[in-house]
C-alpha cells in the first residue's frame, strides 16, 4: 500500500506530509480547496508529465515523495530489476519526483536516478487513477477489446502472442510482395547501373583489411633507403672496434678481473654488465637481419599505389571502407536477382502467403473462440457487480463479432473477415437497463450515473487481476445520488479489503464509509494561499458530513443525520 506522501511547493500546497493506512480513504472539502492536487502529486509519482505551472509561485521547485509497502511477490520488484534498479523487496519502495520552475524534471527510485519511461513502467504496477470523466472511455468501443483481453489474462496473452507472430510474418511478406510489384519499373531502369557497379567492384577482388596492409607496405617501401641506412649505422655502432659491443665486452672483462677482490659489490655489477652485453648482441643481430631484409622494389611500390588508388575510388562511390563496399555489392546483387527473376520471386512469395494465411486464420479463430468464452464470463461477473450497485435488473453482454471484408480480409470459416494485429474480433459492451428492452451499445443508452457504476464494477473485477495496490477515484460518483450513491460507497468499501482505495467525493454517503477521512481546506495568510490536509477525528467527521448534507448551514438536524449516517455505515461494514 501507499504508506506516506510528502508534497512541497506544488500549486497552492506549500508543504503537507500525509500518512496512510490500509482500507478506504476519502478526501473531502470545498471546491477549489486543493483536493485534486493530491491526485496530481500521485500522478507525477507514477510518471505523469510535469510542468513548471505546477510549481508554487515564488518557489524554485516542487518536490513529491511517496513510500510504498509491497510484498516480495509483487510484480513491481521484477520490473525494477528489468530496468536496472537495485531494490530489496524486503524494504519499502521510495519514489521521489522534482519539477523545477524552469520545467526540468528529475525522478529517483530508492535514491537511484531514473528517466520518465522507467518511472512510468514502475508506476503502472503501483497506482491506478480514475478521473471523473474517465468512465467516458467506456463509450470508446476500441477500449472494450483491451478490457476483455486484460480480463482474459495469461490465456488470452498466450493466444494473442501466437496470433501476432503469424500476423507479423504475414504482413512482412505482403510488404515484400508490394515492394517487388511497385518498384519493378524503377528497378528496371537501375538494372544497367547495378550491373556496371557489380562488375566494377567484383573486378577489384577486394579483401577486408587489404587497404591497411597495403598502406603499411607502401610506407616501408617508400622509406626503404632511410630504413636501410639508419639500421646499418646502428649495427655499425654496436659492432665497430672500440665501440658498442667491443667496448662493452672489454668492460665485462675488466670487471671479471677484479670481481674476486670485492665480490659483495662487484658480483651484481658483473651480472648487470653481462646481461647488457648479451642484450646488445641480440639487438645487433636483429638489426643486421632487419637491414638485410629491406626490399628496394620500385615496381612493387608502383603496384601498391595503383591498388590503393583503385580502393580509394571505390570508397568514394560505395562505402567508407572495404567491408561497406562488399556489403553494398551483396545488396545490389540481391536487387539484380530480384529484378531479373521478379516473376519467380512473386510466385514464391504468393505461395508462402497462402500457407501463412491458413496459419493466421487458425490462430485468429483460436483467439476469437477463446475471447467468446471469456466474454461470457466477464459479462456474468459485471452483471453480478451491477446488482450490488442498484442496477440489479440490468443485462450486460460482451459482444464478440467479426466484420466482413471481401476485398482485404483473410478467410475464416468460409468468409473473408477484417483483421488487424489484435485479431479478427470487434468487441462491444452492450446493456439493457430495463427488462424488455433490447441490448444496445453503451453510447446509445447509458447515462453518466450508469457509466460511473459500470466503471466501478469493472475496476472491482480487475483489481483481483492486475495486482495494482492503490486505486484512486477522482469524483467518479458525480451525477449519482440516493440509493445508487449508497451502493457505490458500499462497493468502494468492499473493494478496499483487497487494495487501498482513495476517493475524492462530494457525496456524504461515500464519505461515511471511509476508514480514513481527510479534510482539505484552503487558507489565506498574509495574502498567500495555503492548502491544509487534516485527518478528521469522529467529531470532525460528523461535522463534515453534516456540511456535505446541508451545505453552508450546519444545524442540529444535519449533525444528527450525519451521526446516524456514520453509525449506519460502520454497522454495515462490520457485517461485511
Amino acid at each position: 500500500m501507499l504508506t506516506e506522501l510528502s508534497i512541497r511547493n506544488l500549486a497552492v500546497i506549500e508543504h503537507v506530509h500525509i500518512r496512510f493506512k490500509a482500507g478506504f480513504h476519502v478526501l473531502t472539502g470545498e471546491t477549489g480547496a486543493g483536493k485534486s492536487i493530491i491526485i496530481d502529486a500521485l500522478t507525477l509519482i507514477v510518471g505523469g508529465r510535469g510542468s513548471s505551472d505546477l510549481v508554487r509561485y515564488g518557489a524554485d521547485k516542487a518536490e513529491i515523495e511517496a513510500m510504498f509497502e509491497l510484498p516480495p511477490s509483487h510484480p513491481v520488484w521484477h520490473t525494477l530489476t528489468e530496468i536496472g534498479i537495485q531494490a530489496d523487496s524486503s524494504e519499502h519502495l521510495l519514489i521521489r519526483r522534482e519539477i523545477t520552475a524552469t520545467g526540468k524534471s528529475s525522478s529517483r527510485i530508492n535514491g537511484q536516478l531514473v528517466n520518465l519511461t522507467m518511472l512510468r513502467k514502475t508506476g503502472e504496477w503501483l497506482v491506478n487513477i480514475h478521473g471523473q470523466h474517465e468512465h467516458q472511455s467506456l463509450l470508446n468501443v476500441e477500449e472494450h477489446l483491451h478490457s476483455l483481453d486484460l480480463f482474459g489474462d495469461s490465456d488470452i496473452q498466450a493466444a494473442k502472442k501466437s496470433y501476432q507472430a503469424a500476423y507479423d510474418e504475414y504482413m512482412k511478406l505482403q510488404k515484400d510482395l508490394r515492394d517487388i510489384q511497385e518498384t519493378s519499373k524503377q528497378a528496371l531502369q537501375m538494372l544497367d547501373l547495378y550491373r556496371f557497379q557489380i562488375d566494377e567492384i567484383s573486378a577489384a577482388k577486394l579483401k577486408i583489411g587489404e587497404d591497411e596492409t597495403l598502406a603499411e607496405e607502401k610506407r616501408k617501401l617508400a622509406n626503404a633507403e632511410k630504413l636501410y641506412q639508419s639500421s646499418s649505422e646502428a649495427y655499425d655502432f654496436l659492432y665497430a672496434t672500440n665501440r658498442g659491443l667491443d667496448a662493452a665486452g672489454k668492460a665485462v672483462s675488466r670487471i671479471q678481473d677484479i670481481v674476486q677482490l670485492d665480490p659483495t659489490k662487484l658480483a651484481p655489477l658483473l651480472e648487470q654488465a653481462q646481461s647488457a652485453y648479451y642484450q646488445l648482441e641480440d639487438a645487433a643481430y636483429q638489426l643486421r637481419d632487419y637491414r638485410d631484409g629491406i626490399e628496394f622494389n620500385s615496381s612493387r611500390l608502383d603496384f601498391i599505389e595503383q591498388r590503393l588508388d583503385t580502393i580509394t575510388s571505390l570508397r568514394r562511390k560505395y562505402g567508407e571502407n572495404i567491408k561497406e563496399i562488399l556489403t553494398y555489392l551483396e545488396k545490389i546483387k540481391t536487387e539484380v536477382d530480384t529484378i531479373e527473376n521478379k516473376d519467380e520471386h512473386i510466385r514464391k512469395i504468393e505461395e508462402k502467403l497462402l500457407v501463412l494465411e491458413k496459419q493466421l486464420s487458425v490462430a485468429a479463430l483460436d483467439l476469437s473462440n477463446l475471447r467468446k468464452g471469456i466474454a461470457q464470463q466477464l459479462g456474468v461477473q459485471i452483471e453480478h457487480e451491477l446488482r450490488d450497485l442498484q442496477m440489479e435488473r440490468t443485462q450486460f453482454r460482451v459482444q464478440v463479432e467479426q466484420a466482413v471484408d471481401e476485398r482485404g480480409g483473410i478467410e475464416v470459416e468460409g468468409k473473408k473477415v477484417r483483421y488487424s494485429r489484435h485479431g479478427i474480433d470487434q468487441i462491444e459492451f452492450l446493456m439493457a437497463p430495463n427488462p424488455g428492452e433490447p441490448l444496445r451499445g453503451l453510447s446509445k443508452i447509458a447515462s453518466g450515473g450508469e457509466l460511473s457504476r459500470i466503471m466501478l464494477a469493472m475496476k472491482t473485477i480487475f483489481a483481483r487481476i492486475d495486482q495494482i495496490p492503490v486505486l484512486v477515484f477522482d469524483e467518479v460518483d458525480t451525477g449519482v445520488s440516493g440509493r445508487a450513491a449508497q451502493a457505490i460507497a458500499e462497493k468502494m468499501s468492499v473493494l478496499s479489503t483487497t487494495c487501498q482505495v482513495f476517493s475524492i467525493t462530494h457525496l456524504p454517503q461515500v464519505a461515511s464509509f471511509a476508514d480514513v477521512h481527510f479534510y482539505i481546506r484552503k487558507e489565506v495568510d498574509q495574502e498567500r494561499t495555503f492548502t491544509r490536509v487534516q485527518d478528521m477525528p469522529d467529531a470532525g467527521r460528523i461535522e463534515e458530513l453534516a456540511r456535505m448534507l446541508g451545505g453552508v448551514e450546519v444545524t442540529e438536524t444535519t449533525l444528527h443525520h450525519a451521526g446516524e449516517m456514520l453509525a449506519m455505515a460502520r454497522n454495515k461494514k462490520s457485517r461485511v
